[in-house]
């Protein structure tokens, strides 16, 4: 799975332009003025049970977007759609917690209301005020793309694609002839000339940014692109070829003044690590308490169903590799945690009667929540393999150990895609670390949250766990 240019997006919004700040911020700042206006509106305080909400929502809605291009009734229906889902998740949390009958139903009803139709107004507003925006940075930044291979394309149809970042796509300059390049660019940004000849053009043509896609290993074609262009006042970007790599929460950095591109990075660096940590702990706290009676209740009937422990103990590979102890409901008569593990199969004579119940809920895993909180697992992440399933695997599936640059999780973007329960063929397993990288390279607290709910329902319907 090769990612786009839009894997990184910070790419291409490191400016910190009027334009930039309008896609963040405009549909989180739109639902708070939406919720203080229904609290004004029925003559309630802003308290701190308000606070805490807006917080939340925030949280669920940052950074927004601009669903520039579409008519008033698709904008319509997909600003409902995402307020649908941000409301679901919002419910859910009010009603597992208990706060919801804090807030008076007025308030809330209003508020439901006035959000979408607030938001449906804003996005409808943004091409009447995006020109005004974009002229407070001067206009369009004028903006030709060197090379016009996958990743100079995939570049130009991201300027094409978002009138927020205020370029203006010119065209490309490439050497190739079409029998090599493959498919061209649209004629709406033709190629302009050679590369011998950008410097002219730049310069006679008020050429404000110069992004360079050229492979990594034309070094000295890169050089001569410089220097003939050392005689201009052109902004110059390298969008280097690594991005046509499988890359993890790719991002650019120094040290020192010396720069270095982050390849391969924990998408839990730095304050996201910090948000990750906080959101398990309350999240952690909240279902323990919501399920304690019924882990009481399979607790008794794991011990009265044969000989043995209550909980099984297994080893595990958790953040950065290291070993771990996972906590999981007995549901085997054996307990195995060596060398070579065979996984559970359909009607597996190992697993007893109250733990195909288990199993086939997931009730089993219940007890990973103290696993949690002990700091050792998240609640959503790539789920955990034995031991030695780890060290078979890692040898036959590139980027297998990729995973665990994170925490494991009870739950994960590949179970509720499907990829839950025995992996008997290679397919299934490559199949599973492909969602669970793509997890890493898109986490956000709101996919977290919509993975949690997606689980809950699965779990309710799914027959792949035995």
């Amino acid at each position: 799975m090769t990612p786009s240019v839009t894997a990184s997006p910070s790419l291409l919004n490191s400016r910190l332009s009027p334009a930039a700040l309008l896609r963040a911020l405009l549909e989180p700042l739109v639902i708070q003025a939406a919720l203080l206006i229904s609290v004004w509106w029925n003559d309630e305080m802003f308290s701190a049970p308000y606070l805490v909400l807006g917080i939340i929502t925030f949280f669920l809605t940052y950074p927004g977007h601009l669903p520039l291009g579409a008519g008033l009734r698709p904008l319509a229906r997909d600003v409902i759609v995402e307020w649908l889902g941000v409301a679901a998740i919002l419910l859910f949390l009010g009603y597992a917690t208990r706060y919801a009958s804090d807030f008076p139903r007025e308030v809330l009803i209003l508020w439901a209301w006035l959000a979408p139709l607030l938001l449906w107004v804003a996005y409808a507003m943004v091409p009447l005020v995006l020109p005004t925006l974009l002229a407070l940075e001067g206009g369009p930044s004028r903006a030709v793309v060197v090379g016009a291979g996958p990743l100079g394309r995939r570049l130009g149809q991201q300027f094409l694609d978002s009138a927020f970042l205020g370029v203006k796509l010119v065209g490309y300059f490439e050497d190739r002839g079409p029998e090599r390049l493959g498919e061209l660019p649209p004629a709406s940004s033709p190629i302009l000339g050679n590369i011998a000849s950008i410097g002219e053009f730049v310069k006679t043509q008020g050429i404000d940014l110069v992004y360079i896609t050229l492979p990594m290993g034309l070094q000295p074609r890169s050089l001569d692109i410089l220097a003939q262009l050392r005689d201009t006042t052109a902004s110059i970007y390298f969008a280097p070829d690594i991005f046509l790599l499988d890359l993890i929460q790719a991002r650019m950095d120094t040290i020192n003044g010396i720069p270095v591109v982050a390849a391969c990075e924990s998408p839990f660096f730095g304050v996201n690590g910090l948000i990750k940590r906080i959101s398990d702990i309350l999240l952690g706290l909240l279902i323990l308490i919501l399920i304690a009676p019924v882990m009481l209740v399979v607790a008794m009937l794991v011990k009265r169903s044969s000989a043995g422990p209550v909980l099984f103990k297994q080893r595990r590979y958790g953040l950065d590799g290291r070993e771990i102890l996972v906590y999981k409901f007995r549901t085997m008569r054996v307990a195995e945690d060596g060398d070579v593990i065979r996984q559970a199969t359909r009607d597996d004579e190992r697993v007893t009667r109250i733990g195909r119940v288990l199993r086939r809920t997931s009730l089993d895993e219940l007890p990973q929540f103290i696993n949690v909180l002990q700091g050792r697992m998240s609640i959503v992440g790539p789920r955990p393999h034995a031991v030695a399933h780890n060290e078979e695997y890692r040898k036959r599936i590139k980027g297998y150990m990729v995973r665990h640059k994170v925490k494991p999780g009870i739950t994960g973007w590949a179970q509720v895609n499907g990829f839950r329960g025995e992996t008997d063929k290679l397919e299934k397993m490559e199949s599973r670390i492909e969602h669970d990288l793509e997890y890493l390279r898109n986490w956000s607290l709101r996919l977290d949250l919509a993975i949690i709910l997606r689980t809950v329902w699965l779990v309710l319907r799914d027959s792949k766990a035995y």
